[in-house]
C-alpha cells in the first residue's frame, strides 16, 4: 500500500517530533512519503496529486482545517470507487471529525487505531457535506458562529492560541458587541416546504458532536450521522435567555426540543438559504467569507475513511 502523510506544520497541536514518530510508526507497515503543507489551500494540492499519482491512502495531520483541505483535493472531481482512502490523525485544537469517526484524542493512539483498522481491512463510508461547490465534514455555520471562527482566526494571526476560553470569550464578545441581534437576514428555501424566513444564524450538521468544548462535546444536532442527510439548528431569537437556553442543551446533548425560538431539521438532502444582506460563512471550524446565498447539499456514502 502507498501512503502520502500530509502534514500542517502550523497545526495547535503538531510538532516535528509527533511527526517523525508517526511517520515511522506509519513506515513500518506502509510505504509513506511525508510532504507538509506551506499555506492555506496547499493541504488541498497535495491531495489532488496523490490521487493523481494513484496513491492507496492519504493521512492528514493536522487540525480539522487541514482535513477539509484534503477532502476537498480528494474529490475535487466528485466521488468514485478508486479514489484514495481517507485517514484523519488528530493535530488541532479540536479534532472533530477525528474523534467523531471514533479515534483516540492521542495522535500516537490514533495512529495505532488506524494501523490497527488498516491491518483488518476495516474502513467505512461516509456521508459528506457539500456549501455549493466546496465540501465539508462535520458542520458548516450561517451567521453568528462563522463571525466567532472569523473572530478567532484574527487573533490567532496575532499569536493567540486557540483555546476553548478563547472561543467562549471571543462568542460572548461577538454575540453582545457586533452580531446583529435585531434585524434576521436568513431565509431558507427547501423544495418540499415553504420558505422559513426570520433566521439569525444557522448551524448544518454532517455529524455529531458539532463541536468540543475541551473534552466536552456540544451537540445542537444530536441525532445527526455519517449515515444520514443533513440536519439543521436555527434561531428565530436572538434573546440573550433563549440563547444561552439553547446554549445549555447543546452542552448537555440533551434531545431536540421544539419552541418557537429554534428550528431543528433531520436527515435533509438539500437545504438552500437566502441573505438579505452578506453573511458569515464557516466550513468546519474555517472562515470562507460572506455569502448572500448558498445551498448545502448531502452526498451519501462520499469517501472511504479509515477508523
Amino acid at each position: 500500500m502507498r501512503a502520502v502523510l500530509v502534514v500542517n506544520p502550523m497545526a495547535t497541536a503538531t510538532t516535528r517530533k509527533g511527526r517523525d514518530i508517526l511517520a515511522r510508526a506509519l513506515g513500518r507497515e506502509i510505504k509513506v512519503e511525508v510532504v507538509e503543507t506551506d499555506g492555506r489551500g496547499h493541504a488541498t494540492t497535495l491531495a489532488q496529486q496523490a490521487t493523481e499519482s494513484g496513491i492507496d491512502l492519504v493521512v492528514a495531520l493536522g487540525g480539522d482545517g487541514t482535513v477539509n483541505e484534503v477532502v476537498n483535493g480528494l474529490l475535487a472531481d466528485g466521488p468514485r470507487d478508486d479514489l484514495p482512502m481517507l485517514a484523519a490523525v488528530p493535530g488541532g485544537s479540536a479534532n472533530v471529525f477525528s474523534r467523531a469517526l471514533g479515534l483516540s484524542r492521542d495522535p500516537i493512539q490514533a495512529t495505532s487505531e488506524i494501523l490497527d483498522a488498516l491491518r483488518a481491512n476495516r474502513t467505512r463510508s461516509v456521508s459528506l457535506g457539500l456549501a455549493d461547490s466546496r465540501w465539508f465534514t462535520f458542520s458548516a455555520g450561517l451567521g453568528l458562529d462563522a463571525e466567532v471562527v472569523h473572530r478567532v482566526e484574527n487573533q490567532r494571526r496575532h499569536g493567540r492560541n486557540a483555546t476553548p476560553g478563547l472561543y467562549v470569550r471571543s462568542a460572548i464578545t461577538q454575540f453582545f458587541a457586533d452580531t446583529d441581534r435585531r434585524n434576521p437576514a436568513l431565509t431558507l428555501h427547501r423544495h418540499d416546504a415553504p420558505p422559513i424566513e426570520g433566521l439569525f444564524f444557522c448551524i448544518v450538521s454532517n455529524t455529531s458532536p458539532w463541536t468540543y468544548a475541551g473534552r466536552h462535546p456540544v451537540n445542537p444536532s444530536p441525532n445527526a450521522s455519517f449515515e444520514t442527510g443533513l440536519d439543521l439548528f436555527a434561531m428565530t431569537s436572538m434573546r440573550t435567555t433563549k440563547v444561552l437556553r439553547q446554549v445549555l442543551m447543546a452542552l448537555r446533548s440533551r434531545s431536540p426540543q421544539r419552541g418557537r425560538s429554534a428550528v431543528r431539521l433531520h436527515d435533509q438532502a438539500e437545504l438552500i438559504f437566502s441573505a438579505g444582506r452578506p453573511v458569515a460563512l464557516q466550513l468546519d471550524g474555517e472562515y470562507v467569507g460572506e455569502r448572500e446565498s448558498v445551498s448545502f447539499r448531502a452526498v451519501r456514502k462520499a469517501l472511504r475513511v479509515v477508523a
